[in-house]
């Protein structure tokens, strides 16, 4: 990109399984109040604020009207997104290359705890042809992980093995709320939710916030000695009707990630990328989204984890987090990969820190099976 749009600092609340001690504001200003104080700016000195909530998950239509003052977004200028938390990410980017915003805040809450997450879900499916089939993420997820497994011989063990990894990686995390020390029998024994996906497969329920502040290149040198850049972005979207595509495939990932390693001048992501956090709702998914990032060819995702690359002293650890399964609710988990993305960048990770950690890559997900994803590439020069 021409120019230069710098994350310079980044705050998340501790993942828990229900918050019902706050509202959903007391809970997004955890996280905002640690952005606000890193810096040493206060909500007026904000230009522009980019929320990112979802309607349903919150009981009310306009989402965002609860948290604008958080935000400070009192006669000021507030933008909504109700996807995943890493597109709000991608309207701040837009608002500072705009030329219009120069410091903007970026939020994303939810609390999944207060609702009932199988019919939120129905609900995403088109209202004439699919909703009264009764079908949610899980049970949609659970027929991709199927196909998949059936097309490229993915076995339950290397599933288990992302779940293994991604737990074990959340025990160095003080922010994760499951960490597990589990083996992949423990995974392949526990019950079934949906087959083939077992309730250690899939992300427990979870309440949090993240808070980002972006700014220009300017202004970013003033107010952060550790300023972290944004390389390169993109998103796309995948048909709405699940009939219409091959689920052992993500071409929309792969197009998203293709787009974006062209702005960060990324040809061998491989090679250059030296961390990845990626969003995982369900474990298979890891495995089918580094083969549409490109860390592997189609049907090797498998064998990928079997490698050990993706470990934490491997060639390109995936999720030191410990990843959505180890914790994180919907919206919020593309923003938390940019977070921790940024972490590492800063070399602030803590015992989950990846040595020399210079581009990283965040990715997050919206919808049914992959029906949009976005890529995001940051760097520390």
């Amino acid at each position: 990109m021409s120019e230069r749009v710098a994350i310079i600092a980044v705050g998340q609340t501790k993942y828990r399984p229900n918050r019902a001690d706050v509202s959903e504001e007391e809970l997004a200003y955890e996280a905002v109040k640690q952005v606000l104080e890193e810096t040493g700016l206060t909500l007026s000195d904000i230009n522009s604020a980019v929320t990112c909530s979802q309607d349903f998950w919150d009981g009310r239509t306009i989402s965002n009207m609860n948290v604008q003052h958080v935000v400070g977004a009192h006669l000021g200028h507030e933008d909504k997104v109700a996807e995943d938390g890493i597109n709000a990410v991608y309207v701040g980017m837009s608002q500072v290359l705009s030329g219009h915003q120069d410091i903007v805040l970026v939020l994303a809450h939810t609390k999944e705890s207060q609702a009932e997450k199988s019919l939120i879900e129905n609900a995403a499916f088109d209202a004439i042809m699919m909703r009264q089939l009764g079908l949610d993420f899980l049970s949609a997820a659970a027929m991709q992980a199927r196909r998949y497994m059936y097309k490229y011989g993915i076995k339950p063990e290397q599933c288990a093995k992302v779940v293994v990894k991604n737990r074990g990686n959340a025990k160095n995390n003080p922010l994760a709320q499951e960490p597990l020390d589990i083996t992949v029998e423990d995974v392949l024994s526990s019950k079934i939710l949906s087959s083939p996906i077992r309730f250690l497969d899939a992300k427990p329920i979870s309440d949090g916030a993240c808070a980002i502040i972006m700014t220009t290149e300017k202004k970013a040198k003033k107010l952060t000695k550790k300023p972290i850049w944004v390389l390169g972005a993109s998103n796309c979207y995948e048909t709405h009707y699940l009939g219409d595509r091959d689920l052992a495939d993500c071409d929309a990932l792969a197009k998203a990630a293709k787009k974006a390693y062209s702005m960060a001048g990324i040809r061998n992501p491989l090679k250059q990328i030296d961390v990845a956090e990626i969003s995982e709702e369900y474990s298979y998914q890891e495995l089918l989204w580094m083969e549409g990032l490109g860390f592997c060819g189609r049907g090797e995702g498998g064998k990928f984890i079997d490698s050990g690359v993706t470990r934490m002293r491997g060639k390109l650890p995936v999720n030191p987090s410990g990843g959505m399964l180890s914790g994180n609710p919907v919206c919020v988990a593309g923003m938390a990969r940019v977070a921790e993305a940024v972490l590492q960048l800063r070399g602030e990770a803590g015992d989950r820190q990846v040595k020399n950690a210079q581009v990283a890559l965040a990715h997050g997900v919206t919808g049914i099976c992959g029906q949009h994803h976005c890529v995001m590439i940051l760097g520390n020069r």
